[in-house]
């Protein structure tokens, strides 16, 4: 196969492909150098403040005040650092007749389909007993607690975490943004000593930092992120079901 034949392709492929997921959008905003320096120090706090009480939820027990106390601890951190680092922005798609508007449909489209392939690779790691056994210690949070108030602090966070990361972090990094705001994110779940959770947040953090760096705004990712996570709390615990004494076994054992 010829390169012309590759770029033929690739050219079908922009051609079909929404221009939203190829073409980058306009930017309309610019910050001065201090506001800019201020938003550095203001996540750089926040990164620290905020993934210390993560790790700190996940050695709570499910389904008690404290996991719940914290969790919410953690959404709030995350909201206030990306208010107090400065303006954040929705961002915008662009249409195939070159217009400019919110984008709402693809960015839920977008989200049905990650849960979709998490659902499929989690099909995979029951076989794996150690990504079988994190997804057990992750999920068990989900399935012991009554499910509004399991989707309300599933919701509060993932947006909280669009609003901090994909806003505040990534308009404060110069070079790189998407790499660094992913890096910095996926180390942030390294506190919840969780794998699963880890190589999540890598895969689903790019992908949000990539909405991020078409659309110059957080609305995108943070519909794709509530979809998915709706998805993920409602159908994924099921697969992970197991009995009452195995989940107290493994949460001794992991907070030994």
């Amino acid at each position: 196969m010829n390169l012309d034949h590759l770029a033929g392709r690739y050219d079908r492929f922009v051609g079909w492909a929404p221009t939203w997921l190829t073409e980058k959008v306009p930017r309309d905003h610019w910050e001065t150098d201090a506001a800019f320096r201020r938003r550095r120090r203001v996540t750089a706090v926040t990164s620290v403040v905020g993934a210390a009480l993560l790790g700190r939820s996940f050695e709570a027990e499910p389904d008690s005040k404290e996991f719940y106390g914290l969790t919410f601890g953690v959404a709030a951190t995350w909201i206030a650092g990306g208010l107090a680092s400065g303006p954040l922005h929705l961002g915008y798609q662009e249409t195939k007749d070159d217009r400019l508007e919110r984008p709402v449909v693809m960015p839920i489209l977008l989200g049905a389909g990650a849960f979709g392939a998490f659902y499929a690779a989690a099909l995979v790691a029951r076989k794996v007993p150690v990504l079988n056994d994190a997804l057990r210690d992750v999920l068990e949070f989900a399935d012991e607690g009554p499910f509004p108030l399991v989707l309300a602090t599933t919701l509060a966070n993932g947006a909280a975490e669009e609003v901090f990361f994909r806003g505040a972090l990534y308009a404060s990094s110069a070079v790189d943004p998407v790499v660094k705001s992913t890096a910095i994110y996926t180390l942030a779940t390294v506190a919840t000593r969780n794998p699963a959770l880890v190589l999540a947040a890598g895969f689903m953090g790019t992908l949000f930092a990539l909405q991020r760096r078409v659309t110059g705004g957080i609305q995108a990712s943070v519909l794709t992120h509530l979809t998915w996570s709706t998805l993920m709390a409602r159908y994924l615990p099921p697969l992970f079901a197991s009995p009452q004494a195995g989940r107290k076994l493994r949460r001794s054992l992991r907070n030994s």
